[in-house]
């Protein structure tokens, strides 16, 4: 199914979900996993608010989503990326944000009308970073 980001979205990538995954990176390189500890770990992005991790330095981390500690072991990169683009796609019910997604949401804030929380790069960045955590 190729899906992309709806009529408002002309900045955003398509991109082709196969199963449970996006297997082809947006940006065709590898991303940083330095930058993307950062994106994660940064309240603004609200990863760790729901999530906890391996984030000795930050206090009150959520307990209302999966540990992301072994994330890299569990889902490939292609399924990270999916769960950051739209988790929705696979849980209709989840409370996780659709971080590269702009069609068909509720309840967007004022500052997220008409784009998207991440880029594409930093997509690539949280997935390059999620995929080195492994138990």
């Amino acid at each position: 199914m190729l899906l992309s980001g709806g009529a408002h979205a002309a900045d955003l990538l398509s991109y082709l979900v196969v199963d449970d995954a996006i297997p082809t990176s947006f940006t065709g390189q590898p991303g940083d996993p330095a930058q993307g500890r950062s994106i994660v770990a940064n309240r603004l992005n609200t990863c760790v608010l729901c999530h906890p991790g391996p984030f000795a330095d930050k206090a009150f981390q959520g307990d209302l989503a999966p540990d992301l500690a072994g994330t890299g072991s569990r889902w490939s990169k292609g399924q990270l990326r999916l769960r950051l683009v739209d988790a929705s796609h696979l849980n209709p019910a989840t409370i996780m944000p659709s971080y590269y997604r702009l069609d068909g949401l509720a309840r967007v804030g004022t500052a997220w009308t008409d784009k998207p929380i991440l880029s594409a790069q930093q997509i690539e960045d949280v997935v390059a970073y999620l995929a080195t955590l492994r138990e």
